[in-house]
């Protein structure tokens, strides 16, 4: 193999010689503290959202605009810019025609690292800290991506399509509900006649109960209740239906008095029971543009 140290050698000409020497444990050392910073500001988040429920409906919209993103990702741009809408590194704004402006402050976010050996004899993670920038701080001719409103019977369709469990329609549910999963059955009833806003928040909420029963050996209705109506606010704030009628002025006592891990790993059933329907309709509605297109090219 050629050695091509040799290139380095003359390269510092004009620059004062000065050897130096890397130094992996200072560097390592200077990670593990910014590593730690950015979990502390995610703790501090977590304890600012669990007894404040506008500031918990804030964190709840980041969450639906950057639905891929882990729930303390999600907490890290509540903290540093909630308003952000599309996140990239220096490099990846560069690669989509775009210049970070001078002088931006960056949005510090995890990213997964490398895998290491557990004490317990499992696989564990490590997390580094990635620096991102939204578009707002961009120059270029990237633009954000208008809002698409879809069709009430597309979008209806794609939010039922492959789901884990049947629905079937009835006449009326106990307490004037307009869906319900009934556990025990196995099935999301859904009343007749319903508008299709009520219909995508009720049926949202109930297919949210049926993903954390997935989600949990020991599921119970009630103890799910916060986390699926959560889940439901996501999915209709990021498919455009009317939220006013979701109130998080009274947060569950017990999410009042969980610790900020504790916290966190809330939000992220939350986030994952949203995610998984989210993710059926992608599927579905990329179907049905798919299929429009080639009705169009005939």
């Amino acid at each position: 193999m050629s050695n091509f140290d040799d290139i380095f050698e003359g390269q510092s000409s004009g620059h004062r010689r000065e050897d130096k020497t890397f130094d992996k444990e200072a560097w390592a050392a200077k990670k593990q503290a910014e590593r730690k910073e950015v979990y502390s500001l995610a703790d501090s988040t977590a304890e600012a959202i669990k007894g404040d429920g506008n500031k918990f409906r804030d964190y709840l919209d980041v969450q639906s605009r950057f639905d891929r993103y882990s729930a303390t990702n999600a907490l890290l741009i509540l903290a540093q810019m909630p308003q952000a809408t599309q996140l990239k590194d220096f490099d990846g704004w560069k690669d989509a025609g775009a210049s970070v402006q001078k002088k931006a402050a960056s949005i510090r976010i995890l990213e997964p690292g490398k895998e290491y050996d557990r004490t317990d004899g499992g696989t564990g993670t490590s997390y580094d800290v990635k620096r991102v920038f939204d578009v707002s701080q961009t120059r270029g001719r990237v633009r954000p991506a208008p809002a698409v409103k879809l069709d009430d019977r597309v979008l209806l369709k794609a939010l039922i399509s492959r789901t884990p469990v049947p629905i079937q329609t009835v006449d009326a549910l106990p307490n004037n509900a307009g869906a319900l999963y009934d556990h025990d059955q196995q099935v999301v009833f859904v009343v007749r006649n319903m508008g299709a806003e009520d219909i995508f928040r009720s049926v949202s909420k109930e297919l949210a109960h049926v993903e954390l029963a997935g989600m949990k050996q020991d599921y119970n209705r009630s103890d799910a209740a916060f986390a699926a109506y959560s889940a439901s606010y996501m999915l209709c704030k990021k498919y455009g239906i009317d939220v006013s009628g979701y109130d998080f002025t009274r947060l569950p006592t017990s999410f009042r008095e969980s610790k900020p891990q504790e916290v966190r790993a809330a939000l992220t059933e939350m986030r994952d029971a949203a995610s998984g329907i989210s993710a059926r309709m992608a599927r579905a509605l990329e179907q049905t543009r798919s299929t429009r297109g080639k009705e169009q090219e005939r």
